[in-house]
Order: structure tokens, then sequence, then C-alpha cells
């Protein structure tokens, strides 16, 4: 029988890894081995050469047990703007940034003149995207991306066609010789390095900053900055200019969320700074946004808003670099209150419940505004010995009980 070019490619990949993958131990998936090897000739139309590919998935034998997990929860899409808010722009994050920022002075002021963009736009977004580096040494929360990548092409109907590209790219990433397949580690869905770029941006937007001759984004502060500048240069970033303007909402104003006009019309229609300042240019032109609701902060989005967007298409996460970046140059941040439940806590009042919490010695961990598990547990822990009852969460019965401790 004569196979089909198709047929005959299949066949010839599962014979290349028949040696690569057997025999299969006894918890290797068939079904994602398989996948694996019928990959090959996709990847081989890209250029990606046998040894490459045996390379990259030498003894990868199962998807990654916590990709397909970690795929359902993305917190700029699924929590509310103000948690989210305060996760990210906090006296944390800000005073690290400014630490960053003095720390690298040199690099990022090289970068700012070459790309024009910011250098604290640039500090913010290695605090969103790696909090500065620090998760590159959380090894239990890192995944090798070519498994991550195939785990989703194989199991994640909605992001397969994404996945297979960015397995494509990775795989010439690794061809190109710019990082070993030890080091290539990266977020759940792909995303590498101190500015966590994915494999096709990597490819269409690394710069070698440090002049050593390779592309290292993992390794390289002065690379990975120069990457994330790059990027937003070439999707056109206006160096000078700012991302937006926190507004006061007139009343009604709410009815134009969304639309467009020139910052010299929206004052026509009643919009103001909190502060008092007036717009320096009337005719740039910006999109009102409402992130958390009529009842919530104003903003004026010029054309670098939607600029940060494309690192991530997120408002909440532009939104989050812009007053990040803003904080860390001593601007001031977000005036206005946002339209929290009855209860909760604003990042001022999470650092202070922390903090509390840590010199009555119920709490060791970061003073960071972050309430995981062992915040939790130290919420639990105060509850019992105070003698309250309800869920271990920071509220404002739990910070004005410990207050009066």
């Amino acid at each position: 029988m004569i196979r089909s070019p198709m047929n005959f490619a299949r066949t010839a990949s599962l014979c290349l890894f028949a040696g690569v993958f057997a025999p299969l131990p006894a918890l290797a998936d068939a079904g994602f081995q398989k996948w694996v090897a019928g990959f090959y000739s996709t990847a081989a139309k890209a250029g990606i050469s046998r040894s490459t590919y045996e390379s990259a998935f030498r003894g990868v034998t199962t998807p990654d047990p916590t990709v397909l997990e970690k795929a359902r929860y993305q917190p700029e899409f699924t929590t509310k703007v103000w948690d989210y808010l305060d996760s990210r722009v906090n006296p944390y994050t800000i005073a690290k940034g400014r630490e960053m920022g003095a720390k690298h002075a040199r690099t990022l002021k090289a970068i700012e003149r070459h790309f024009g963009v910011d250098a604290t736009v640039l500090l913010a977004i290695w605090s969103m995207e790696s909090n500065y580096g620090e998760i590159l040494t959380k090894t239990d929360r890192l995944h090798y991306v070519p498994q991550a990548l195939a785990t989703l092409a194989y199991a994640d109907q909605k992001r397969a066609k994404f996945a297979r590209q960015q397995l494509v790219a990775a795989l010439k990433i690794l061809q190109a010789g710019d990082i070993s397949t030890r080091q290539m580690t990266g977020s759940w869905a792909g995303a590498m390095g101190h500015t966590q770029f994915i494999p096709t941006s990597y490819l269409a937007f690394a710069v070698d900053a440090d002049g050593n001759g390779s592309r290292d984004i993992w390794n390289s502060i002065p690379d990975a900055l120069a990457t994330a500048a790059n990027l937003l240069k070439k999707n056109g970033w206006r160096p000078g200019e700012t991302w937006g303007y926190e507004a006061v909402l007139p009343r009604g104003g709410d009815k134009y969320a969304g639309q467009t006009k020139t910052l010299a019309q929206w004052v026509s229609l009643g919009f103001s700074r909190p502060s008092g300042k007036g717009f320096p240019d009337g005719s740039r032109r910006a999109e009102l946004k409402l992130p958390g609701g009529a009842n919530g902060p104003a903003f004026l989005m010029t054309k670098n808003f939607f600029v940060l967007k494309r690192y991530n298409n997120s408002d909440s996460y532009a939104l989050g670099v812009g007053a990040l970046a803003d904080e860390i140059a001593g601007y001031g941040g977000i005036d206005q209150r946002w339209p929290r439940p009855a209860g909760t806590l604003d990042v001022k009042e999470k650092f202070e419940l922390q903090t509390r919490l840590k010199k009555l010695g119920y709490y060791d961990g970061e003073i960071d505004g972050n309430f995981g598990s062992g915040s939790r547990a130290a919420i639990a822990s105060f509850q019992s010995r105070a003698g309250l009852t309800g869920e271990a969460i920071p509220s404002q019965r739990i910070l004005d009980a410990i207050r009066r401790y």
C-alpha cells in the first residue's frame, strides 16, 4: 500500500520518537506521547531539526499536571479591579520599584534614551510580570515551557491553536541557542523571563542589550527591560506622554463610557482631575474608562494605555502598570476611592493588618498586602485566640479587633 505524504511523515515521526519515549514509564500518558510524536511533522515544516525536537522533549512523558488548572484562573480577568490593584500597586511594590530603579539607573537611562519609554513604566512592567525577577527564584511555580505548551495544545481546545504556534516559536528559540532546554522555564502559558514574553513575542522583540552576543531575558536584566521597551516602541508608544488621567465623573457622565473625545471636549462636558490640575494638552484624544463602574474612579485613557494592552490585553493590567509607574515616579496614586463592599479593607489597611499580625507573632511571611494561605492562617489563629468566629479573611471587623488587642 502506498502511503500519502502526510501519513508517511506521521509514521516517520512516530518512529523517530520510539527510541526517545520507549519504554514508557508506568505513569506516562500514551495519548500525550502520541501527540508529541505526531507534532514533529509540523515543527519540521517550520525548520525545526530532529535533534532540537528530540532534545526539547527528552524525558517529557506526561502533560504538566498544573497547567490546565492555572489556565482556568486569570486574575486580571476574574478579580475585582481594586483587589487586583491592591496586590500589585502597594507600598511594597512601590518601594521595591524605587530601589531597583536606583540599582539599575544606568541601564534604565540608556534604554529610556534609546527606545523612548519611561524607566518607571519598565519598572512597573517588571514588577507586574515577575515581581522584579523574584518569581524566577520560585522553582515550584515555574514550568518547562515546551511541556507546558504541549499540554495546552494537547488538552485545552480553547488554547490549542495558540499553544501550537507558541511551541514552534519556543523550539526556534532553542534551536538558535539563545537558552538551554534546562533554562527554558516560564509560566503555564509559556511566558518567559523577567518580563514574561511568550515565544512569538520573544522572536519579534528580543534585544541583546548587554552586548554579550545573545538575547537572554531569563538571566540578563538589561536584555529583559530593553525587550519590553522594544515591544512598546514598535507598537506605537509615544515618548514623553502619559498613559492617561484620573478624572472626576460629572453627574450622568457614565453614559459616555467607552467614547473617545479630545481632552478639551471632556472638560466641556464637566470632566476634571481630582487634583484640581488641568489637562496639559486639550487636543489629545482619550477614551473614558470606568473600571469600577459609575461609583468608582473615572479614567481618560490616552494612546499609551492601549499600547500597554499590547503587552497584556487587560484594562486592569494596563491600569496597574500606569498607576504603579506613577507611584514609583513620585506622582502619587489614584485619589478617588473604589466602591469596595462594606467591611472590606483598602490596600493600606491590608498592610496594617499584616503588620499587626506579624508583630503579635501570628504571621511570619512578607508584608506585601497579599492574603494567601499564610495570612489567612494567621487571621484564623488570631480569631481563635480572641474568641472570634467567621471566615478567616481580611476585614474591617478583624482589623478593628486586632487594633484593640
